[in-house]
């Protein structure tokens, strides 16, 4: 846009200057030609200003094809001589202006060269074509120029006032515009080409220059968990970018190195947690078990029971979690008949949650591949949350059908508006929402991150759609056939 602004403008005033220059051009050899002393009486003229228009192009350097019209009065305004071009709509008004009239005193006679003979005009006595003229210290007339409009074009005039005759010389610049005219054609031409080559080079310029940019937002791209490794080379870098790639590269070593540490330390805690949590449940199980039925101590260690199952299913979902952010989650890939878990599951609803209203809407022969024993916690995740925030007296929809290469599992059920801070953060872990609504409902807030981490090993999309009020659903996608490998 700068590059075509500036040509652009450069045309333009390139070509006012050209016009310009022709237009003074022109005048000066008007204002010359004005300038040179005429025969001043009426006999002399009649034989002297034919001769003279004919000559017009050839001392102005029109050419023949360029219209020129001269007119010459006297000064009470008799017409001596009028060219058929004279135009009545020239305005002459202002040009002549008066001069004043001198004693015959105050005349006297020029020395001046006879000018040189002109073919076909009969050259005057000297003393005829120069009479007397005013005293020498009043000013020479000089030419007034002007450009008019009229109907036969535009035309440059020039006149003149001498103390017994007045000139005026009218010459079309048509010739000037078709000159013009052939110049704006060029600059319309010759500005998009140039414009075509300062773009196409200053795009491949840009373009070489904005290389380590673009090698820049491919590192960032792949900065994923399985990425954290990549580095931007900066052996053919250019010096004015090697800083910020090496503070990049720097960055993504922290970044990984952060990132290891952490990933080892909550894999590793929940791994060393597995072995004592198991030898407790194992020890309360054996306890419980001798226990006398019915009393105190039962009911108390079946209680510390519960609480360490639950404390065990926190800690095996953290190792998962752990294994999904190191990208290692294994998954043992096998064709997975979504159709028959959903069946499975609509049936356990009727001991689960006998009070709710199920409606199932479920294709038959859904098949994914995939790992069945994750894909079904993703299931279960998702009911146990439409029957842990359900209305008392509420409904559960299950919509299970493929569209192209997808299958889509939509869940929803009637529940308590969301507020929109929750639904920006459901899938955090550890994030349970309002105190107030939850408090009351068993759960660790890492089922939905878990089931988000498996469905994204599978390549799938889990999302918390957009409902009516008083209406929750999520709709899992998953690839019919293709999944990543791990």
């Amino acid at each position: 846009m700068l590059a075509g602004g500036a040509l652009a403008g450069f045309g333009s005033i390139s070509w006012w200057l050209i016009h310009e220059a022709k237009v003074s051009r022109l005048d000066a050899k008007l204002e010359a030609l004005l300038s040179r002393p005429h025969p001043p009486r009426e006999d002399i003229l009649q034989s002297y200003l034919p001769s003279f228009e004919q000559l017009l192009p050839q001392e102005l350097g029109t050419g023949k094809e360029t219209p020129i019209a001269l007119l010459v009065r006297e000064r009470d305004g008799k017409t001596l001589y009028q060219s058929e071009l004279w135009s009545a709509d020239f305005n002459l008004n202002g040009l002549w202006p008066s001069q004043p009239k001198f004693l015959p005193s105050q005349f006297h006679r020029r020395d001046r060269q006879r000018p040189p003979n002109t073919p076909g005009i009969s050259q005057p006595p000297l003393d005829r074509l120069f009479p007397l003229e005013p005293p020498l210290d009043r000013p020479p007339p000089h030419p007034k120029l002007v450009t008019q409009r009229t109907k036969t074009g535009t035309w440059r005039i020039g006149a003149i006032a001498f103390h017994e005759s007045q000139i005026a010389i009218a010459v079309s610049l048509q010739g000037i515009d078709r000159e013009m005219a052939i110049i704006r054609d060029v600059f319309l031409i010759s500005i998009p080409i140039v414009l075509l080559i300062i773009t196409t080079s200053a795009w491949v310029l840009s373009y070489g220059a904005l290389r380590p940019i673009r090698e820049l937002v491919v590192a960032i791209r792949q900065v994923t968990v399985k990425g954290l490794d990549q580095r931007v080379p900066i052996a053919a870098t250019d010096t004015e970018f090697v800083e910020l790639i090496q503070v990049f590269n720097q960055m993504l070593e922290r970044l990984e190195r952060s990132f290891k540490q952490a990933s080892r330390f909550s894999g590793d805690a929940a791994h060393e947690l597995k072995t004592p949590i198991a030898i407790l449940q194992g020890e309360l199980e054996r306890t419980l078990q001798k226990a006398e039925p019915g009393s105190k101590l039962q009911q108390n260690l079946s209680n510390l029971l519960d609480e360490v199952s639950r404390l065990s299913g926190i800690v095996r979902k953290l190792l998962l979690l752990s294994l999904a952010d190191a990208g290692k989650m294994n998954l043992h890939q096998v064709e997975v008949n979504l159709s028959e878990i959903l069946a499975e599951m609509v049936e356990d609803m009727e001991l689960l949650a006998p009070h709710l209203q199920v409606i199932a809407e479920i294709t038959p022969r859904l098949k994914v591949k995939g790992d069945h024993d994750l894909l079904t916690q993703v299931l279960q995740n998702l009911f146990s949350n439409a029957i842990k925030y359900n209305l008392p007296e509420g409904w559960m929809r299950i919509n299970a059908r493929q569209q192209g290469k997808t299958v889509l599992v939509t869940i929803s059920n009637s529940s308590p508006e969301i507020p929109t801070s929750d639904r920006d953060r459901i899938f955090d872990r550890f994030y349970r929402g309002d105190p107030a609504r939850t408090r009351k409902v068993e759960g660790t807030g890492l089922g939905l991150s878990l089931a988000k981490e498996i469905t994204i090993a599978h390549n799938g999309k889990l999302t918390l759609d957009s409902t009516p009020p008083n209406q929750t659903s999520f709709t899992l996608s998953l690839p019919v056939r293709a999944i990543r490998n791990s």
